[in-house]
């Protein structure tokens, strides 16, 4: 089967600017004519550069400055809400139960195992506030993904250095060993 018909605009002569072309699928194709070709390389500009909703283009300096800060706060958002969900969920453990146990050690000795289990109930408001959290990490997780698939070099940028100054701020007490009788502050 060919698919000549299907041509984007790195693929149109040189006499013929990727602003005058027409979509050329026939009907049962599903694309319209007015169709926006995305970018597939990462380029700096602030002109025309679509954010996550149809209405919402961006087309100042101004604007890519107001979008650069929006998703920068968004991306270290989205890292606080990670390290919140963890600190919840140490909170709500309901039962820590240790169980030890004898394995077979070096020489012929025998050794103790312990293992930490720690339960949570499904029918509790910490594990639907942990259920409504999850789905909104999700959804920003999605925001973030589709903002840095414009492939805008200062979007692109701001989700980065969103997220790395996210985790600078919140994560640091993650590199610590935690200590079992530790509570979250």
């Amino acid at each position: 089967m060919s698919h000549n018909h299907h041509m984007n605009s790195s693929m149109m002569p040189a006499t013929h600017p990727p602003e005058h072309h027409h979509s050329m699928a026939g009907p049962g194709h599903g694309h319209g004519s007015d169709m926006m070709m995305m970018a597939m390389t990462f380029q700096f500009t602030y002109e025309n550069v679509p954010l996550l909703f149809s209405g919402l283009t961006i087309n100042t300096p101004g604007e890519m400055a107001g979008a650069f800060v929006a998703v920068f706060f968004l991306a270290m958002f989205y890292e606080g809400l990670k390290i919140a969900r963890e600190c919840l969920l140490r909170k709500s453990q309901v039962s820590i139960r240790y169980n030890s146990m004898p394995v077979p050690g070096p020489n012929g000795t025998i050794l103790m195992e312990t293992h930490k289990t720690v339960g949570q109930q499904m029918l509790s408001l910490s594990h639907l506030l942990q259920t409504v959290l999850h789905i909104i990490q999700v959804v920003v997780s999605y925001f973030l993904m589709l903002i840095f698939m414009t492939y805008n070099g200062y979007l692109c940028i701001a989700v980065a250095a969103g997220a790395g100054m996210g985790y600078f701020f919140f994560s640091w007490k993650k590199a610590v060993v935690v200590d079992i009788t530790e509570h979250c502050h």
